[in-house]
């Protein structure tokens, strides 16, 4: 049995973390990290609480360690983790700054210990149906890919989130989780090209952004907007026998906030209402049909994470993902200040 404990019980402790790490066989929800109050115990009676990360790290019953922390906290976090030598995962995004990132993996590396990014959104339901219809070619070769994540957000519901000095912005936010999917998809890109944009009223940080990757063959663009009463498709695709688009988002969030523990055995799976639409030419017609959408479940990261610490599979999503990821937001960032197009060099990437 692995044990487990979490740094954080804010809104991704106890609607992501938790639940699943409560879910997978395998593995205990042993400890959690909460400051002031008790709410975790509530829900997780057997847990221990710890007020401070030093006393979890003093704990040497635990093999593994998960940090659900502000952004901004990531990397001093996840520095003492390691240190600890603590097999470790790390919310995304990992740390604010790529730098950070090949830090971590150095010292990780070092340590001999696992160090994994939670990108979970590669359980996505969405993402799952993509990789079908990309591997059975339905669309033909296909030219575009455009992934949005749009909200209707005219005030920030939590305040470090449009802080950029404590790692805030949707950029950092839902683009690693944007970028990562692509980047899964189709690998690095050629070169960057972004505007990153405040469109809410006042100061504070990024709250839209449009973020196009080349690629031999194919444009990808992935975008997010707060202020978006009317939401874009959440995936457009569009390829040399047809096309293909999904207006909802995978289920998994809302039903998490609700629960403690997953025990459906439908988990995942979505109304026919919400499926995604295909349209394509067969033998000269088109033909337009819904399409039965992969289950999405998030457990399969935490049963990565289980195996991969048994000897028995590999990690789910490596740091070194999470470090291409920032790297490509780096450059988006470059890219909107400069308005020209950034060349990808990865040579710098850690080993």
């Amino acid at each position: 049995m692995i044990r487990a404990g979490l740094v954080g019980f804010g809104l991704g402790g106890k609607v992501f973390h938790a639940p699943l790490l409560s879910s997978v066989d395998g593995i205990e929800l042993a400890a959690i990290v909460e400051r002031s109050s008790n709410k975790a115990q509530e829900r997780y009676p057997k847990i221990v609480t710890y007020r401070t990360l030093d006393a979890m790290l003093a704990d040497a019953s635990l093999d593994l360690i998960v940090i659900s922390t502000p952004s901004g906290a990531h990397y001093e976090q996840a520095r003492q983790a390691l240190e600890a030598g603590k097999n470790l995962v790390v919310d995304k995004p990992m740390c604010a700054r790529s730098q950070e990132i090949a830090e971590l993996i150095k010292l990780a590396a070092a340590k001999k210990v696992l160090l994994s990014a939670f990108h979970e959104r590669r359980w996505d339901s969405e993402f799952g149906t993509i990789k079908k219809l990309l591997a059975d070619g339905t669309l033909g070769r296909l030219v575009h890919f455009e992934s949005t994540l749009d909200r209707w957000r005219p005030a920030s519901r939590v305040p470090w989130k449009d802080d950029p000095s404590l790692g805030g912005g949707v950029l950092l936010d839902l683009g690693t989780h944007l970028v990562d999917q692509a980047l899964a998809l189709f690998g690095k890109p050629r070169t960057v090209s972004a505007e990153v944009l405040r469109e809410r009223d006042g100061e504070g940080a990024d709250d839209c952004f449009t973020v196009r990757l080349r690629y031999p063959g194919i444009s990808v663009a992935v975008a997010c907007a707060s202020l978006a009463s009317l939401a874009r498709p959440r995936i457009y695709l569009r390829g040399t026998k047809g096309n293909f688009w999904k207006w909802t988002h995978d289920p998994q969030e809302v039903e998490l906030s609700k629960i403690s523990r997953i025990d459906s055995p439908t988990w995942g799976q979505e109304p026919a209402a919400d499926w995604g639409t295909l349209r394509v030419d067969v033998d000269g017609g088109m033909v337009t049909r819904p399409v039965q959408p992969v289950a999405g479940d998030y457990r399969l990261y935490y049963a990565g994470i289980r195996d991969a610490l048994l000897g028995q599979g590999p990690i789910p999503v490596p740091a070194v993902d999470a470090w291409r990821v920032a790297r490509v937001l780096e450059w988006a960032c470059e890219s909107s200040e400069q308005g020209r197009d950034i060349a990808c060099d990865w040579s710098d990437e850690p080993k």
